[in-house]
């Protein structure tokens, strides 16, 4: 038995008890965690916007130690350190054989498997993959990857999902170039990621908004040069820091139509913008055929950052091992199991980056 955070419906609140965890079976891998990231994500299939069978165990961005592994692995041995993948290519589908790993038609087929049970036998399945909101967790060898040299596995576990996702949202999605601008919307971990990215791929000047004043700090050691309080003149006041054009490239972090809307307006003409953020189907974004053609500007998604983590791990690794990119910079609060509902409630309410569960 090991604990857990379970959702055992949609809108329920999470439950932190006890489960039954079986032994890893043929090509899976048994994982004791160090530490997992709370992400939007994990919120978004509380209340439905991103739905998984439930009963699930929640959490999708994690590190640990291999504890044992099944029949077949050999890619990991117990006693190595892993991140957690939670989107694993299957490198046979449409998506993956023309190199969009990140699209993988398969990434998330594993969520309707049984993972684990309660402690009356009532079957629990892996949130998104990976089920890292538990102190041990079985999963595939590929949703595996080896843990860096060099970065304590508690840090490590950011790597997962914010780094990556930031990372490549900057330069896969946006391909930001050394010199240009950048708007970033939404300061939570993945939007402080997206500035540390912007800094690294040499932006010259890297507006932060936010609907929160506390969060300019945190936005300015990430790398903003400038900050900005969300407002209706949010577009016009981004123009007015990139010399009256608009920024070259606006990342939005945060899934509403409005901030969605208002990220394209912030962009130059011929500017581009990439959505990062993952909103509901309410969230209606609606342009006229004229502005499309008069700006020019393009509007794109981004899934993973567009990215491939065995790729990227390395890359990312070596930029936080060079100093580059500081991963605890991400971290506004160390929690427990316990602390998630709390962290939940700090995540609607708009404030702090990312909180981290340690074991």
């Amino acid at each position: 038995m090991v604990r857990a955070a379970v959702l055992p419906a949609v809108g329920a609140p999470l439950e932190i008890t006890d489960i039954a965890l079986p032994e890893p079976g043929p090509g899976q891998v048994r994982i004791r965690l160090a530490a997992a990231g709370v992400c939007h994500s994990d919120l978004s299939l509380t209340d439905g916007t991103m739905r998984v069978p439930v009963p699930a165990v929640l959490g999708h961005e994690g590190a640990g130690t291999v504890v044992s592994v099944g029949e077949g692995v050999t890619r990991v041995a117990p006693g190595a350190g892993a991140v957690l993948n939670w989107a694993p290519s299957c490198g046979q589908c449409h998506h993956c054989l023309l190199g969009e790993v990140w699209l993988c038609a398969s990434a998330l087929s594993g969520v309707g498997a049984v993972h684990a049970r309660t402690a009356d036998g009532t079957p629990l399945h892996p949130g998104l993959n990976v089920a890292a909101f538990a102190e041990e967790t079985v999963v595939a060898a590929n949703c595996v990857l080896p843990a860096p040299d060099g970065i304590p596995l508690t840090d490590a576990a950011l790597l997962g999902c914010a780094v990556l996702t930031g990372y490549g949202a900057v330069h896969h999605s946006a391909r930001v170039r050394e010199g240009e601008t950048v708007v970033v919307f939404g300061i939570g971990g993945v939007g402080l990621a997206v500035l540390q990215s912007a800094r690294i791929a040499g932006a010259s000047t890297v507006v932060a908004v936010d609907v929160s004043p506390e969060k300019e700090e945190l936005a300015r050691a990430a790398g903003a040069t400038d900050y900005l309080v969300a407002s209706a003149t949010t577009a016009k006041d981004v123009r007015r820091l990139t010399g009256g054009h608009g920024a070259d490239v606006a990342v939005e972090c945060v899934g509403r139509a409005v901030t969605i809307r208002t990220a394209w307006e912030s962009t130059r003409r011929g500017g581009r913008t990439t959505v990062v953020g993952i909103g509901g189907k309410d969230q209606q974004v609606t342009f006229n055929a004229l502005e499309l053609f008069h700006w020019g500007r393009t509007l794109s998604g981004c899934v993973y950052g567009n990215c491939d983590p065995a790729r990227d791990l390395p890359v990312i690794a070596e930029h936080v091992r060079a100093g580059r990119f500081d991963l605890g910079a991400l971290v506004t609060e160390r929690i427990t199991l316990d602390g998630i509902p709390a962290a939940f409630d700090t995540m609607v309410a708009g404030r702090g980056g990312r909180a981290l569960i340690v074991f």
